[in-house]
């Protein structure tokens, strides 16, 4: 037997050398390509699922945080992983009122800045604050039982924040008064920067800043309220060690190259938006992509088909080159566990992976979801106008919250008149009617079955105006 060459004998054992999770997650961030794409699946309160407790309990305890995270990583083998999804965790610290619900973090009901507070009353919130504590115990202890996932940190963005503080009365005030949001948008953005200080110091690989409500306004607006505030906030965390992701969900495809501008390491998208146009945009502006898995169509009433197929489109889209596969957003309470781990199975086995591309590229790649029932739109010409709002649930998004708030408020003065109706698509009812709509975006206002505002929360008195002129005619 002829000897092994000693430099032949190094290169094979490079070869089959495994990065960790968080290995994959730098080097995707950092645009080096991979042969494997890095896999984070979004768990919030699907971890209260995984433990077995409701939502309120499981975000109040770090050791049922710790539970729902661990039984996570073992089950759905991720590169990384947020320790919790809350986008109410900052504003509750900072005296915003908010409501539980049994599968869903909790929503925002009160906003101190239009009950009396001013913006210098305001105290950025210390690792005591509210449930910092909890949060950040759950950081340290998971970074030590996990040491090769890469620990996503997640920070409400200073526009969402500041949403939170003032209410819908945010969109008013920019064209009222810029320099009021100007201090809101900078009080919010030394919040990010705190809260970016203590994830990292209790063990975070990643911070993702998650701005869902950027979706909600134009490119003209972020780039003037948001863009600045964001910047600094990204650069903060660059000057601390730390990988940084930029979340937003809804159809936020008009900011994306905005949001690039802002320097992050990462963005991150929901199905709103075309992969492949994120894909294009970010690498050309050196910023690496995630996303964008379905959350409710494939991950909550699909089968493991549906997910595998699903998978597999987006890392085709993705590629090699800075993406990470992820849903659009956090995970459902009641998301299939056997769908997640039908996706694992995806990113972690080639053999697999090669046999369903090898299924959809003999046309079968269309979704096996149906509706699973005939949903037939009734209109009484004599009823009350319909009004109906597309959302994926508003106690637990926040665009669809302050989306269906804007519209009760203005329906309100029509009394009997007028009837609103949300269709939550993380129902399946609620996906017969997104689909009957002819709706393509979420959060969507339907008056009259015609689809109204798509995606976009517009100011109270033009629904108001909407529903006036339907009523008169």
């Amino acid at each position: 037997m002829n000897p092994i060459c000693p430099s032949k004998l190094f290169i094979f054992v490079q070869s089959v050398i495994i990065m960790t999770g968080k290995e994959l997650i730098a080097k995707a961030m950092k645009l080096e390509p991979l042969s494997s794409v890095p896999w984070v699946p979004f768990v919030g309160v699907h971890g209260a699922s995984l433990a077995g407790v409701d939502s309120e309990s499981y975000l109040n305890s770090k050791e049922l945080i710790v539970r729902g995270v661990s039984s996570a990583i073992e089950i759905y083998k991720p590169d990384g992983i947020p320790v919790l999804f809350d986008l109410q965790l900052e504003a509750e610290a900072l005296g915003c009122r908010v409501v539980w619900a049994k599968s869903n973090p909790p929503s925002v009901i009160g906003h101190p800045l239009t009950e009396g507070v001013d913006i210098t009353d305001l105290k950025i919130p210390s690792k005591e604050s509210g449930r910092i504590a909890v949060a950040l115990e759950a950081v340290k202890e998971i970074s030590e039982l996990y040491p090769e996932v890469a620990i996503y940190g997640l920070v409400t963005g200073p526009f969402t924040l500041g949403l939170h503080l003032l209410g819908t009365d945010i969109f008013m005030q920019m064209f009222m008064d810029e320099f009021y949001v100007y201090d809101l948008m900078e009080f919010c953005s030394v919040v990010a920067k705190k809260m970016s200080d203590y994830y990292i110091e209790a063990g975070c690989d990643v911070i993702a800043i998650v701005d869902p409500m950027v979706s909600q306004i134009g490119t003209e607006q972020f780039d003037k309220f948001v863009c600045g505030y964001a910047t600094g906030i990204f650069d903060h965390i660059r000057e601390r060690g730390v990988l940084s992701s930029f979340f937003v969900c809804g159809d936020a495809q008009h900011n994306i190259e905005s949001m690039c501008r802002c320097r992050p390491d990462n963005i991150s998208v929901d199905e709103n938006i075309s992969l492949g146009y994120v894909r294009d945009i970010a690498l050309e502006q050196g910023v690496s992509f995630g996303g964008n898995l379905k959350l409710t169509s494939t991950l909550l009433f699909g089968d493991e088909t549906d997910c595998e197929k699903d998978a597999v489109e987006c890392m085709e889209i993705g590629g090699s080159r800075g993406f990470i596969l992820s849903p659009g957003c956090d995970l459902p309470y009641s998301t299939v566990v056997n769908n997640l781990k039908a996706v694992s199975e995806i990113v972690k086995n080639g053999y697999r992976r090669e046999v369903v591309k090898a299924i959809m590229s003999e046309g079968n790649s269309e979704l096996s979801f149906e509706d699973g029932q005939d949903y037939i739109l009734k209109d009484d010409p004599d009823g009350p106008l319909k009004i109906d709002v597309i959302t994926l649930d508003s106690a637990s998004c926040a665009p669809c919250q302050y989306m269906m708030s804007a519209v009760l408020r203005a329906a309100e003065p029509f009394g009997e008149r007028v009837v609103v109706t949300e269709h939550k698509i993380k129902e399946r009812s609620g996906l017969n009617m997104m689909k009957r709509l002819g709706v393509k975006k979420i959060p969507t206002i339907c008056i009259a079955q015609d689809v109204v505002f798509s995606s976009n929360i517009p100011p109270v008195d033009q629904i108001y105006n909407s529903i006036y002129e339907r009523l008169k005619h």
